[in-house]
């Protein structure tokens, strides 16, 4: 099934070209199918390339899924032009009284400030805050998980000394959730951050459940409880390129930066890099698409109140 997504985006050219199947809103409009509307705020500087990372997966699985695109504020973008932000992204108080099955926050360049420093971090708290009483499941990604995790539960990053940039591999630390059906045993992951949650913090909240983790990387999957929140330590969305993209924007910026651990054959940035996760990518968010949103959305996406916990429905 396709992902919906706004009539004439530039994402389209090119995952049509990857036989990714996408749908514009006016095709699908003739459709009787109530297909899941899923918010993607991109906090990302490059926004076309993100949407076309985040569509990419969307569009990976048997659902239907309407986007809807938000932007946190309305000041220009350096990467991206004015008039493409303006034709398709929504500004919060356009989505305020809305209902949404799934909304996916992103990474943002930001590993290094505080996020009490951040300008916009009361408005992201807002939509977090927000996101618990009118969204069925939320993800989020890399930056925005920390951020996640320390306004909802209260947990801390830490800081590192070097930028945590590469492809790691991972472990589940449970075969017995939903979210983790069909992976393997050990998988690979890119990172690309600056900071780095506390393992034994997150095993010792009560209300969360680390599923994956990463000697190397520390953890990267954690689930809260009640199955609202996902929180993706990592990249899983990123293109084969765009470790290599980063890397050679810091070397351009003499920012000195390590080489992408595990990524170039023989940690030699000459040679092309080597993908190794993009078949758990699609799966992890078709699992988490499938039994977090799907499964337990309202049909009517009015009556939030009609969720029913996985652990009840599924028992």
């Amino acid at each position: 099934m396709p992902v919906r997504i706004p009539d004439n985006l530039p994402a389209a050219e090119v995952l049509e070209s990857e036989n990714i199947f996408v749908m514009s809103e006016t095709r699908a409009a003739n459709q009787d199918i109530r297909p899941m509307r899923v918010l993607i705020l991109n906090l990302m500087p490059n926004k076309i390339e993100t949407e076309t990372q985040l569509l990419r997966l969307l569009g990976n699985t048997p659902l239907q899924v309407g986007v809807d695109l938000l932007r946190i504020h309305d000041k220009a973008s350096r990467h991206t032009s004015i008039d493409h932000m303006n034709n398709f992204y929504r500004d919060f108080e356009e989505v305020r009284h809305n209902n949404y099955d799934g909304l996916i926050i992103t990474g943002a360049p930001l590993g290094q400030v505080e996020f009490e420093d951040v300008s916009y971090w009361d408005h992201i708290r807002e939509i977090i805050d927000w996101s618990q009483r009118h969204v069925t499941s939320v993800l989020f990604l890399c930056w925005a998980a920390h951020a996640g995790l320390f306004h909802l539960y209260g947990l801390n990053r830490t800081v590192l000394e070097k930028k945590r940039s590469g492809v790691y591999n991972h472990k589940r630390t449970s075969e017995h959730f939903p979210l983790l059906r069909g992976f393997d045993d050990e998988f690979f992951a890119p990172h690309s951050r600056f900071a780095e949650m506390s393992l034994t913090q997150l095993r010792q909240h009560p209300d969360l459940q680390v599923l994956a983790e990463s000697d190397q990387a520390g953890a990267y999957l954690v689930l809260s409880k009640n199955n609202r929140n996902l929180f993706v330590m990592g990249h899983p969305e990123y293109h084969k390129s765009t470790l290599n993209d980063e890397y050679h924007r810091d070397l351009a910026a003499g920012l000195a930066p390590q080489i992408p651990q595990n990524y170039y054959p023989g940690d030699d940035a000459a040679k092309p890099p080597v993908a190794r996760w993009h078949s758990h990518g699609s799966l992890l968010i078709s699992n988490w698409l499938n039994y977090y949103v799907y499964q337990l959305t309202p049909y009517d996406l009015s009556d939030m109140t009609a969720i029913t916990p996985w652990e009840s429905k599924h028992s």
